[in-house]
């Protein structure tokens, strides 16, 4: 079990986004929020990795109480997790290899040799070999999210949290994002949940499909036209 929670109050301040809002996450599922702008898409993922604190409910978190989840905690959390934000978060002024680098170092990897060892590895998987060297302004937008998304595998994470990922992107650009998450975690066993304004993602990329809106998350369908 990736995720559990069970009538959990999701609040931003004293505004409550996301009422009694009961998820399930299983190793290897596609999960996909959906919703209007606005509607909590965002604070449920927060609450995910452990930036909103949960107080109302049950919810747990690849092991971790959230209900008891200290700042302290976020380090082991986040070492089991890969974040994927639609503004990347890189850090421009430096190359593809120093942004990876840093993670791997800012997560316990001391040696020099494993670290390049495991930046080749997961360049190569998002197709990025070539860019080791390049700073990110060099790069276009949808070689950015790749970035991205090698950064977030750098731990072979249990999940993959990706806020609008495709949000910036045109569409020819978008469809390579998703089939790089959806090949991601059918051969890692990972969970992917990502939340997403494009309701044909799921028809080419089957999962689950929760709509926010009006305060709630609610089942809106379970699988696309796809392939799984």
């Amino acid at each position: 079990m990736i995720l559990n929670y069970k009538d959990v109050d999701i609040y931003q301040g004293e505004h409550l986004v996301l009422g009694k809002v009961n998820l399930c996450v299983e190793e290897g599922e596609m999960v996909y929020l959906t919703g209007p702008v606005g509607s909590g898409k965002s604070s449920l993922l927060k609450s995910i990795y452990g930036e909103l604190p949960i107080e109302i409910g049950s919810a747990e978190v690849l092991g971790f109480n959230m209900i008891k989840f200290k700042t302290k905690h976020q380090p082991a959390l986040r070492r089991q997790m890969g974040i994927v934000f639609q503004d990347f978060q890189l850090l421009p002024d430096r190359t593809v290899h120093r942004n990876l680098d840093f993670v791997l170092r800012s997560t316990g990897w001391k040696r020099k040799e494993d670290r390049d060892r495991r930046i080749v590895e997961v360049l190569e998987m998002v197709k990025l070999g070539d860019k080791r060297d390049k700073f990110i302004y060099e790069l276009s937008g949808g070689e950015q999210q790749r970035i991205c998304i090698a950064r977030a595998i750098l731990n072979n994470p249990k999940v993959i949290l990706a806020d609008e990922p495709t949000g910036n992107l045109d569409a020819e650009n978008g469809e390579l994002i998703l089939a790089l998450l959806d090949e991601i975690r059918r051969q890692n066993n990972t969970a992917i949940i990502l939340s997403t304004h494009n309701l044909l993602w799921p028809e080419y990329f089957p999962g689950t499909v929760y709509r926010c809106a009006d305060g709630s998350l609610t089942p809106a369908l379970s699988e696309g036209k796809g392939n799984s």
